[in-house]
């Protein structure tokens, strides 16, 4: 049944043009080179350090690795982290 919802909802989003994170609770994850990651529509923070941020979201942990992470803003919709960023995974 979930994978039926999903598919009904990837169609809709390409046949009204529509934004597929929106539509269908996915995050979107922005780079800015390695100094900066903002993560949009997430489900809250797991874990941070100057270290690590996890991050979790409708598919699952985002982690996010580096040295001198900063959080720099945190919202219900979006999280924006500054610093040496070397890694990025997503465990689902």
């Amino acid at each position: 049944m979930k994978g039926r919802m999903e598919n009904f909802k990837y169609n809709i989003s390409e046949i009204l043009e529509l934004p597929k994170d929106v539509v269908m609770d996915l995050p979107k994850i922005v780079v800015v080179g390695n100094i900066q990651v903002n993560i949009s529509n997430h489900k809250g923070i797991v874990e941070y350090t100057q270290e690590t941020l996890r991050v979790n979201s409708s598919i699952g942990l985002i982690k996010i690795c580096g040295t001198n992470l900063e959080l720099k803003t945190i919202l219900s919709e979006e999280i924006i982290v500054k610093g040496n960023i070397e890694k990025i995974e997503i465990y689902s």
